[in-house]
């Protein structure tokens, strides 16, 4: 073995040491931030076969705008995309502006759910069971850093951890099979997820694979199973799921106002826009 490959073992074996005393003694140190975006999807709702998270969204993929705010974002150290294992696109969205945090994961599943129980296992040498993890989805890039900073503040020290959401304000039917009201639904109470949702890596792994990939539709729900109630954090309007290429337009008039409004508070000095 020579020179060259001397070193890349020892480096190996140091990782891998580090890892262990990381785990070991990850209970007495500061716990890091991380995120974690699901991006294997086809977005087969669109129907052009372009997958949905690099349809153009102001001149550039709308997955660029959804890792935007979290790849900025001080405290998050490292932003994970879970790609699908044939993805050739992602290279449009690697771009310098973001940022040198962020780590494609080529291990996407054929579920969004299971995309994410994928990607935690990828990175598990990397991030200790009590760091935070979370998760966003590829398909909302209007993500304000104002509701991201009121996340990771009022979860730092939550036992359960918690999500963005906002409270239903419309009122609800339940149909029947024939698509006529079976019901009016209260909606006192009721309120919309959104993400990111944010929870500690150990209870995320342990929440998933209790569950099962499968039955999952959003983390809190699988975290809910294991008998802990995740913290309701207030989102914004702004910050919707675009589904639809018709939601790409609105999407495209919120950070377009957005930019304005920053641009706005550059030019005046105001740094709360």
């Amino acid at each position: 073995m020579g020179l060259g490959g001397l070193r890349f073992k020892g480096m190996t074996i140091l990782r891998r040491w580090y890892n262990y005393l990381l785990r070991l003694y990850s209970p007495y140190l500061v716990p890091r931030y991380f995120a974690l975006v699901p991006a294997a999807g086809s977005g087969s709702r669109f129907g052009n076969g372009t997958p949905k998270q690099y349809w153009t969204l102001g001149g550039k993929p709308l997955l660029y705008h959804a890792l935007r705010e979290l790849a900025a974002h001080r405290f998050i150290d490292q932003v994970f995309v879970v790609l699908a294992p044939d993805d050739a696109q992602f290279s449009s969205v690697a771009s310098e502006t973001l940022g040198g945090k962020i780590r494609p994961l080529f291990c996407g599943g054929q579920t969004r759910a299971a995309s994410v129980h994928n990607g935690l296992l990828a990175v598990r040498d990397a991030v200790a069971n009590d760091d935070w993890m979370l998760v966003h989805d590829a398909a909302r890039p209007c993500l304000s850093a104002g509701a991201l900073e009121r996340l990771i503040h009022e979860l730092a020290a939550d036992e359960a951890g918690g999500l963005l959401a906002i409270p239903v304000a419309d009122t609800l039917k339940r149909s029947d099979d024939q698509a006529r009201v079976a019901a009016t639904v209260h909606r006192d109470g009721l309120w919309q997820a959104q993400t990111p949702q944010m929870f500690r890596y150990s209870v995320l792994c342990a929440a998933l694979d209790a569950c099962g990939p499968a039955a999952v539709t959003d983390e809190a729900g699988a975290v809910e199973k294991l008998g802990l109630k995740p913290k309701l954090v207030m989102g914004e309007a702004r910050n919707l799921k675009v589904t639809y290429p018709d939601d790409l337009e609105l999407a495209a008039l919120i950070l377009e106002n957005a930019w304005t409004s920053q641009e706005r508070g550059a030019a005046t000095g105001d740094k709360s826009q």
